[in-house]
């Protein structure tokens, strides 16, 4: 079967195939990063694979935005195009891709997700088959000028209120001593998925849920998640930059970075660029959890107010149905979520290895100290209701990442904001679960 051009038809620019430069076509395509340090690991981690078996592989380039990344997914993998035959997922997408994904237990044995941590190799089961083997794992973060709070007195906040005031506080400070572009805190408030998991880290530290608890309830509508949406939005404008509200991930780590930005939420990757050569805040930056609720004593374990909440992220590796060279494609896969390959990228770039035993690894805690200190984080994240929801995820995700953004931008109050989403998810949850 020839490939389709389905890729090239997509507006993507000019990089929608970015290749390797081979002169022939390659063995298999895959992708597997955007931007950045993400895709030069993949284009690493390949580049071993090839020199290993042989084969030729081509990088396709995908959007940076996971909600435009999806889309383009479900547009190949519906007209059942083989233009990619391995696949970067996010770890809400296995239950909406399964039906077009290889069962990988199937060519890898029963032994496939065995060392991997069974939450994930559980979330990547759909009705018994193994669509995605883990390849990282990710659960939100706070990062912190420890230079900064250590200057003006401060320890790192445990609530959201006290980064609040800290932030105010050291933001006035700053700029009256001259650093016009300091901010106080930065985070993901572009209306996209990021805008879902930095929302329900929020509401879920106040009490006010999950948005869909595991039986299926919608329990958004509720004072809790009310007041954490309108917190989040008195930010915007006063400790938060007004920009804030297209931020992705880059870009608020490219203001914290730069030097201008006590705090900002982000994954565990951006530890290792903010330690790179060149960066401002090198040797200046803290990692710890993200703020609780109220005054942060309240019980975890109950789900009540006032606990730290780390969104659940990460990502995996799928290979499509439509895939001319299967067996090479399971292979790649097998090598790239592997165990030596994901200590190379834990090292190189912080990003959190599925493989427990790698968290007792002592060259991995050397690189990325705080992956011991905030295990617990890791493995207790929160996750978004992806599985009970099934092929509405999206619709619910939308939902919610654009009410919260009417939050932040100052269209909707929290009050109206959460009342106006259950009626829309239920509507929802009417036609599909």
């Amino acid at each position: 079967m020839l490939k389709t051009p389905l890729i090239t038809a997509i507006a993507l620019g000019s990089a929608a195939l970015a290749g390797t430069g081979h002169a022939q076509a390659a063995d298999l395509t895959i992708s597997c990063g955007a931007v950045g340090a993400e895709l030069t690991l993949c284009e690493e981690g390949v580049r071993a694979w090839e020199e290993q078996t042989g084969h030729e592989v081509d990088i396709v380039s995908t959007p940076n935005s996971s909600t435009e990344r999806l889309s383009l997914y479900q547009q190949i993998l519906s007209a059942n195009s083989s233009d990619i035959d391995v696949m970067q997922i996010d770890v809400v997408w296995p239950g909406l891709l399964a039906n077009h994904l290889l069962d990988l237990r199937e060519a890898l044995g029963d032994e496939a997700g065995e060392g991997h941590f069974p939450a994930i190799v559980e979330n990547n089961t759909v009705d018994g088959r193994l669509v995605a083997m883990p390849w990282f794992t990710d659960a939100g973060v706070l990062y912190y000028r420890k230079d900064l709070l250590e200057k003006y007195g401060f320890e790192a906040p445990a609530t959201w209120a006290e980064l609040t005031e800290i932030a105010r506080e050291i933001k006035a400070a700053e700029r009256e001593a001259g650093n016009e572009r300091m901010h106080g805190f930065v985070f993901q408030g572009r209306a996209y998925e990021g805008l879902t998991v930095n929302a329900l880290e929020w509401v879920a530290s106040h009490g006010g849920g999950a948005l869909v608890e595991p039986e299926g309830e919608i329990s958004i509508n509720n004072p809790r998640a009310a007041a954490a949406l309108d917190l989040a939005a008195s930010w915007v404008g006063d400790i938060a930059p007004d920009g804030v509200l297209n931020y992705t991930e880059e870009e608020a780590r490219g203001v914290f970075q730069g030097g201008n930005a006590v705090f900002m939420r982000n994954w565990p990757y951006a530890w290792s660029l903010a330690q790179s050569e060149g960066s401002e805040v090198r040797d200046k930056v803290g990692v710890t959890q993200l703020p609780a609720g109220g005054d942060g004593q309240g019980d975890a374990a109950s789900g009540g107010e006032n606990r730290s909440a780390a969104g659940l992220g990460g990502w995996n590796l799928a290979v499509s149905r439509y895939s001319e060279n299967p067996e090479l494609a399971v292979d790649l896969v097998a090598f790239l979520t592997g165990h030596d390959e994901q200590k190379r990228r834990a090292i190189a770039g912080a990003y959190n290895p599925t493989l427990e035993a790698l968290y007792q690894d002592e060259e991995v805690l050397e690189a990325v100290p705080f992956f011991g200190e905030l295990y617990d984080t890791f493995v207790n994240a929160v996750a978004r209701p992806s599985a009970v929801t099934g092929d509405a995820y999206g619709r619910v995700s939308n939902a919610f990442f654009s009410a919260s953004h009417d939050v932040l931008s100052g269209s909707r109050s929290g009050e109206q904001a959460v009342a106006d989403l259950e009626r829309e998810l239920s509507r929802v949850k009417r036609r599909n679960w």
